[in-house]
């Protein structure tokens, strides 16, 4: 039985992660929870997606938090 929270990354694209992430948290607080620069200078979903996509550990991270996102 799964909880209310949670959630898959099955079949959701690291774009559609970011923009839930954000309309959540916001850029500034994700800044907070995640300190990479492409969320604390001048945020975008183009600058993060080329960062994110070429930096696992960052990715795994996103990742981490959108999975623990509530509801």
């Amino acid at each position: 039985m799964s909880t209310p929270t949670s959630r898959s990354l099955n079949g959701i694209t690291l774009e559609a992660i970011l923009e839930q992430l954000v309309a959540y948290y916001g850029w500034e607080q994700m800044g907070k929870l995640i300190d990479i620069n492409c969320f604390t200078t001048d945020p975008s979903i183009k600058s993060s997606l080329k960062f994110l996509r070429k930096t696992p550990w960052a990715r795994a991270k996103v990742e981490e938090l959108y999975l623990g996102m509530p509801g």
